[in-house]
């Protein structure tokens, strides 16, 4: 008897039958999942998440009409050069895998909007990604990247870019042409600058660098007007730059991570600006305001 399989996990497993959703796949033979699969009509969604597999079984790569394809929290040490046939690809999850490298064949999802790789062990990413002009969200935290292609400035339409938990130690030179990006986290890395180049993110409205080595905050972050989040907590800042009350988009002195908000408490900030941010963002402000007037 054959086994139906769709797109949502979310559907009841039943004894002979699984269902994911109403475009169904027929298994000719529920006992081997290596074996060829009759399509009755195109799977959007298709989830193999959890099943604790090193391979993925070859009949997802002639899923040509899947557009989220979630293989997430397995032991894939890497993926075929047949993922490039996944032409309609969207959504692309493959957090929590033993991943090493990714195929130059990725290039060739040219629909791919959302790109998930987290935790695995990247080492570097392929340039051929750059290729990807739709892409709109990478998340590549909990990996052992240092840095990205120069490529990558070709994602401009990138709105969202996770590097965090990483083994970045200057931020990509590539970042900075990523014009529209509005979501920046490098936190848990070994950043020590902050490039001046920062100021070409106009778009960016939060920005994560907490858990780094950062020295000092560039004067020219003052000029992102969009910033409602700017995130330097735990690193070993002394001072702030005179020019930071011009983010008037910061709310407060915050001290939860999630929270929007200036996060710089965690500091070893000199006297009296420790005293003051623990005062509230009004009076900081108001500090940093009188003392560019005497300079």
């Amino acid at each position: 008897m054959g086994q139906k399989l769709t797109s949502q996990s979310s559907k009841t497993k039943k004894k002979k039958d699984q269902t994911f959703s109403e475009n169904q796949i027929i298994h000719n033979s529920p006992d081997n999942i290596d074996e060829p699969m009759i399509i009755e009509s195109s799977c959007v969604n298709f989830n193999f998440v959890l099943k604790n597999v090193a391979e993925i079984p070859s009949f997802v790569w002639h899923l040509t009409d899947v557009q989220k394809l979630n293989l997430s929290h397995n032991r894939l040490a890497k993926l075929p050069p047949a993922l490039g046939k996944l032409e309609q690809i969207v959504v692309l999850n493959l957090n929590g895998n033993n991943i090493v490298y990714l195929p130059r064949e990725i290039g060739l999802l040219k629909n791919l909007k959302v790109l998930f790789v987290n935790m695995n062990f990247l080492y570097d990413v392929p340039e051929e990604l750059s290729l990807c002009s739709k892409l709109e969200v990478l998340s590549l935290s909990h990996n052992c990247i240092s840095g990205l292609p120069t490529t990558y400035s070709d994602l401009t339409n990138l709105r969202k870019l996770n590097l965090s938990n990483n083994w970045i130690v200057n931020i990509p030179v590539s970042v900075f042409q990523m014009r529209n990006l509005n979501f920046l986290h490098l936190g848990s890395n070994k950043i020590e600058n902050i490039s001046d180049n920062i100021k070409q993110l106009e778009c960016l409205k939060i920005f994560i660098v907490e858990n780094n080595k950062i020295r000092v905050l560039p004067r020219s972050i003052c000029s992102l007007s969009t910033l409602e989040l700017l995130n330097a907590d735990f690193n070993v800042l002394k001072t702030l730059p005179d020019d930071l009350f011009m983010l008037n988009r910061l709310s407060r002195i915050a001290w939860n991570p999630v929270d929007k908000g200036l996060h710089i408490i965690n500091n070893p900030l000199g006297d009296p600006l420790a005293d003051l941010a623990r005062g509230g963002l009004s009076m900081l402000f108001d500090y940093l305001k009188d003392r560019k007037k005497i300079m």
